[in-house]
Parts: C-alpha cells; sequence; structure tokens
C-alpha cells in the first residue's frame, strides 16, 4: 500500500504516540491543530484525550463543523477513547456534544477514575484479526448502544470496546500505547 498522509488530531491527548505508530507503518503524520491542516490528508485519528477540553479548542479555532464533515467524507477515521466519544452519536455521564459520526452510544468515564486503569488482551474478538491485542483501558468510556449498521470489531466484559461504521473506526482503548498496530493497520486498510 502507498504511503498515506494521516491526519493526527493535535489539541490536547497523546497525539504524539499516535503519529509515531503512523510513521512506524510508512505513513505521513500530520498534525492538525487548524482547518488548513486537514486539506490533503488521506485519513484522520481523533487521539485519547480530554473530550471536553478537545471539544472547547474545537470551537475556539472554528474547528467543530468543518471536523465533523471530513469525518463524513468516507475517508478512515480512527477515534480513541476521548476520539470515540467525540465521534458518538449520543454520550452520557454527563451528556456533551460530540460530532455525531458514527451510530453509538457512550458513557464517558465508564470503567472510573484514572486509578482505575488497567490493561487486558481482547478475547472476545468477532474480528480475528484483532484477537489478543492488548488494550489499555484509562478512564475509559464504555459503548452501552450500538446502531443497526455498526459492526463490533472486539469486546471486553461483554461492552463493545472497538466497532466501526463504513470507513469510521471507535475504540474506547488506547492502542497507540502498545507495539501492536494491528487496529491502525486495519484503519488504514479501507
Amino acid at each position: 500500500m502507498a504511503a498515506r498522509t494521516v491526519g493526527v488530531l493535535a489539541l490536547q491527548g497523546d497525539y504524539e504516540a499516535h503519529a509515531r505508530a503512523i510513521e512506524q507503518l510508512g505513513h505521513r503524520a500530520r498534525r492538525v491543530k487548524r482547518l488548513q491542516h486537514l486539506a490533503g490528508c488521506d485519513a484522520l485519528v481523533l487521539p485519547g484525550g480530554e473530550s471536553t477540553t478537545m471539544l472547547k479548542f474545537l470551537q475556539d479555532e472554528e474547528l467543530f463543523e468543518p471536523l465533523a464533515g471530513w469525518c463524513r467524507s468516507g475517508a478512515p477515521v480512527l477515534g480513541t477513547c476521548a476520539g470515540a466519544i467525540l465521534l458518538a452519536r449520543d454520550v452520557t455521564g454527563p451528556p456533551q456534544a460530540s460530532l455525531g459520526v458514527i451510530d453509538i452510544t457512550v458513557e464517558r468515564n465508564a470503567y472510573g477514575r484514572q486509578i482505575d486503569s488497567f490493561v487486558a488482551p481482547l478475547e472476545e474478538t468477532p474480528c480475528d484479526a484483532l484477537r489478543g491485542l492488548e488494550a489499555v483501558f484509562i478512564r475509559a468510556p464504555v459503548i452501552r448502544e450500538v446502531g443497526p449498521e455498526v459492526e463490533v470489531l472486539a469486546r471486553h466484559g461483554g461492552h463493545p470496546v472497538a466497532v466501526r461504521q463504513g470507513p469510521v473506526y471507535a475504540a474506547t482503548f488506547h492502542p497507540e500505547m502498545t507495539a501492536d498496530t494491528r487496529l491502525l493497520e486495519q484503519v488504514l486498510q479501507d
């Protein structure tokens, strides 16, 4: 596959770890902080971090609506943890605005506080390519509902933790915190 330019929303969170993973796979990572940075991107990653802070920066930079439109463009998108919250149709715990790009309902911080973070291999994987992937959950959201067009790729404790709707992927864990790039590889194959 030819090298792609993959945008990484770089307003807050561990976007540098995503950029390193993208470059490790032979693609170009572009930090997206303003609208003009989206031009020429072939795919996009919305990283983990603090979703309310990201929303504030998106609104301050007048990037909220353009980002939502870009995520609906048909290009591959991956949202991890807070990025999954941003992509969701509905957000609870407490409710907040979102881009509404993927038909899921997420509950913020559903696994608990920072001290409740954990690492677990994904064994409940309808998608064989992700079986055994080590997932890092940090103040992670839980996907409470998935729409009829959403494919569940992996579960943990019965809850969906990796899903896709067309070329838009959402994961409630941090794949960038391990050396296992299978999820990112799958997204970039779309």
